[in-house]
């Protein structure tokens, strides 16, 4: 069953419209018909299944038939910050990502980054991140959109990152080291509706000096086993062991 997440929040005994890129989706993509089934999502991050009672020329009228009781969400929060790569790998990272459960996606320009943020082409990019973790989040039953964040300066992720709980930087020089203790520590004392944001570097790693300054904003260092993992591979390695750790062994 096909999920959309809807921009205006459920008002009782009233019906759901859906219009836009979505509307086009179900009529033009689907070819849904009145009374097929669909989930809505509202900003609230609640959901239901809903029935399609009306279809026009240019929205879709649903009323709701029952709530979704299942949380989907990761039990605690988290972040993922990723310096700037080259290719689709942020894109990867942003799609598999959603898929596990990752709240948050914060891209930054690392001083090994080879790729550059261009100004000039900011929104078309942002607004193509937005399309990819919606349609992820829908594809895999989420109930809310990962927020993607325009790329920061490191200056500023550290700013930033005094809003979250616990924060870890994945950095290879650990693992190398055989440093295998942080990461699982951190994971046994945070507890849920917690925050944690995870800072990995692009290929060519994080310089000593970020991690000089990342350390002196109270970052913990660690490795994530003995294997060095690629720079869009890491981050879903991370929320798989949250995952693991949160929703299967609980």
């Amino acid at each position: 069953m096909q999920r959309y997440f809807l921009q205006k929040p459920y008002v009782e005994g009233k019906m759901v419209t859906i219009s836009g890129d979505d509307f086009h989706h179900i009529v033009r993509v689907m070819r849904m018909k009145e009374g097929d089934m669909i989930y809505v999502v509202f900003p609230d991050h609640t959901s239901a299944q809903a029935k399609i009672e009306t279809i026009t020329s240019d929205d879709v009228e649903a009323s709701v038939v029952k709530w979704e009781t299942v949380l989907k969400e990761l039990p605690i929060s988290v972040a993922i910050a990723s310096g700037l790569p080259k290719g689709d790998k942020l894109e990867w990272v942003f799609q598999k990502g959603t898929e596990l459960g990752a709240s948050r996606f914060i891209p930054f320009n690392a001083d090994r980054s080879i790729v550059k943020w261009d100004e000039k082409k900011a929104k078309k990019k942002l607004d193509r991140w937005g399309k990819i973790v919606k349609e992820a989040a829908e594809q895999s039953h989420r109930q809310q959109v990962p927020i993607v964040s325009s790329p920061l300066s490191l200056k500023n992720l550290l700013k930033d990152s005094t809003l979250y709980d616990y924060k870890l930087v994945a950095y290879e020089e650990e693992a190398k080291a055989g440093e295998k203790g942080n990461f699982y520590h951190t994971l046994h004392e945070i507890k849920e509706g917690q925050s944690i944001l995870v800072v990995f570097g692009p290929e060519g790693g994080l310089s000593e000096k970020e991690i000089r300054e990342l350390k002196e904003a109270g970052f913990l260092l660690c490795g994530l086993g003995p294997r060095i993992l690629r720079t869009e591979t890491a981050p879903l390695y991370v929320l798989s062991a949250i995952s693991y750790q949160f929703e299967l062994m609980r």
